[in-house]
């Protein structure tokens, strides 16, 4: 469920992300991280990682302003329910950054039977594909309807909003110090039209488990090679099998478009000619592309299947990832490390558009 809401000020704190003249990686300052340098409640007496690149949390928000929220507080709670939270999205396409407000919880499973205060929670937020890296909310104790209002910052290229996803994931800390997950709330970024929508609250009922893969769009076969000496990526498109029609039409005219990404930024974009009419294209192109051995552990590769329209614009018919552990999982993955494993080889696989 969806509701418009009207302009939010975020406001800042005096201390926030600096830059890091060596990397030039956006880092997070502890103290902007929560909330102006107050201590997180955290069970462990630590501070919780949530370094990511080009990503920092905003102080704490006015919550006045997501009382319309309020209005879904009563809700017929459905069988084997395990919670829903609220959160607020919005996309600034000139700054390119992704604003995320983590709003509240309610109806997460206590672990004391009859007591709805069997429940320490607290929130990782990710932007998937990347798993290894996150933003992380305040504890709160003692609750299974905790109130957030915390806000964050997420910089994402324009180019590459479409093929991200927000993650929420909802742990427990139990007596015992151990983070239990609750369950997990997806939101794909392709969904949110940036220009129209402006900022949404949203709320999703919490999964145990959560899968972006769906089987119905299409295959496409695929090559890497590396060669360590050169630090030169090579990726070959070869054809596609059974695109599925974007829009119900009649014949598809497509073309596959193949990008580099580095720690989640889009180095170079490369794409090849356009095969008309036909849902298993056969394109057999290559793209070289600069990468050095030190970029291997933070460099993907996004295959997307494009659905060409003449004086239109294009649109995504589905999409793939390849790259390390921070990116990839199943045989994206597998189909990298073999890859780096077999230097100068050309290593090939058929990958599920998603």
């Amino acid at each position: 469920m969806i509701h418009r809401m009207k302009q939010i000020p975020f406001t800042v704190p005096t201390q926030g992300p600096v830059q890091n003249s060596r990397r030039g990686d956006v880092r997070l300052q502890e103290e902007a991280a929560f909330g102006g340098g107050s201590e997180p409640t955290s069970p462990t007496g630590k501070r919780p990682s949530v370094e990511i690149p080009g990503a920092y949390a905003l102080g704490s928000i006015d919550p006045s302003l997501y009382k319309i929220a309020d209005e879904d507080d009563d809700y017929d709670v459905p069988r084997d329910h395990i919670g829903r939270i609220w959160f607020a999205v919005e996309y600034e396409r000139e700054t390119e950054k992704l604003l995320v407000t983590l709003i509240k919880a309610k109806n997460l499973p206590s672990r004391v039977l009859g007591n709805d205060n069997g429940c320490d929670p607290f929130v990782r937020l990710y932007l998937m594909p990347d798993e290894r890296r996150y933003l992380q909310s305040k504890f709160r104790k003692k609750t299974c309807n905790p109130k957030f209002e915390e806000s964050y910052v997420f910089q994402v290229n324009s180019r590459t909003i479409d093929d991200r996803v927000l993650r929420l994931t909802v742990y427990d800390v139990d007596r015992h110090k151990r983070h239990n997950v609750i369950g997990h709330a997806l939101y794909p970024l392709r969904d949110h039209d940036c220009l129209l929508e402006g900022r949404l609250v949203v709320w999703r009922d919490l999964e145990k488990e959560v899968s972006e893969t769906t089987s119905d769009r299409g295959e496409i076969l695929v090559s890497l090679s590396y060669n360590n000496h050169l630090e030169r990526l090579t990726v070959s498109v070869f054809e596609g099998k059974t695109f599925k029609r974007v829009d119900g039409v009649t014949t598809v005219d497509s073309y596959a478009k193949v990008s580099l990404m580095i720690q989640n930024k889009m180095v170079k974009s490369k794409k090849t000619e356009v095969v008309k009419k036909s849902t298993s294209p056969t394109y057999n192109e290559s793209f070289t592309f600069k990468l050095p051995v030190t970029s291997l552990d933070t460099a993907s590769i996004t295959l997307t299947a494009m659905q060409y329209y003449s004086g239109h614009k294009d649109k995504a018919i589905g999409r793939v990832v390849l790259g390390s552990f921070m990116f990839a999982r199943g045989k994206e993955l597998d189909h990298w490390n073999e890859m780096v494993a077999n230097q100068k080889e050309q290593v090939s696989h058929w990958h599920v558009l998603s």
